[in-house]
């Protein structure tokens, strides 16, 4: 499993319906996209669930990384790139992902929390609470899915996870989920990925 997100931010006064309209319209191309578990096409708006700034940031699990590139490189994120300029893409390697108990249920919001990993610290420590932080997110009500992944040439822990209320159980920066594409979410592996 591989985690990867790239953030559009905008300006302060910038109609956010226009990027509402844009998912609405083309949200639906990697419904059926191959080596994709999801990509949550989230936003944040200024002044909303606390957000300082207008975003536009999906987040995406891949399957494969055959998927994930055929992405980058075949066009797809082209039209993006096109749109709005070439956005930086993070990617981080998945640690674990748990499906929670409202799974299959449409996800309202999307809570991201980074963290970097000190020096120092044992990793296999750190890396096997972040599974069981993963657990402990899937198991909050209304939960529907939660992964972690980390960025080896940062040392920074992702922990995100999917939302069916407007008061998820958890910490960090709550974007608004406009459109889920799961094409392969079945075949995202469970619990820890070593």
């Amino acid at each position: 499993m591989h985690a990867m997100q790239y953030e559009l931010t905008l300006p302060s006064d910038y109609d956010m319906d226009v990027v509402r309209a844009r998912v609405a319209r083309i949200g639906h191309l990697l419904d059926d996209w191959d080596g994709l578990g999801f990509k949550t096409y989230l936003m944040r708006e200024r002044g909303v669930n606390g957000s300082p700034v207008n975003q536009y940031a999906p987040f995406y699990l891949w399957n494969t990384m055959e998927g994930m590139n055929t992405f980058l490189w075949g066009g797809a994120f082209q039209g993006l790139s096109d749109d709005f300029g070439r956005p930086s893409v993070r990617q981080w390697t998945g640690l674990s992902y748990e499906e929670g108990g409202a799974a299959g249920s449409p996800a309202r919001l999307a809570v991201r929390r980074r963290q970097p990993v000190a020096e120092g610290v044992e990793l296999a420590e750190v890396m096997a609470e972040a599974v069981g932080e993963t657990e402990r997110l899937a198991g909050k009500d209304g939960a529907v899915s939660a992964a972690a992944a980390v960025d080896t040439a940062r040392w920074e822990l992702v922990h995100f996870s999917l939302w069916t209320q407007e008061s998820p159980e958890a910490d960090g920066e709550v974007f608004e989920v406009l459109h889920v594409s799961e094409p392969e979410r079945g075949l995202l592996p469970r619990g820890r990925q070593w």
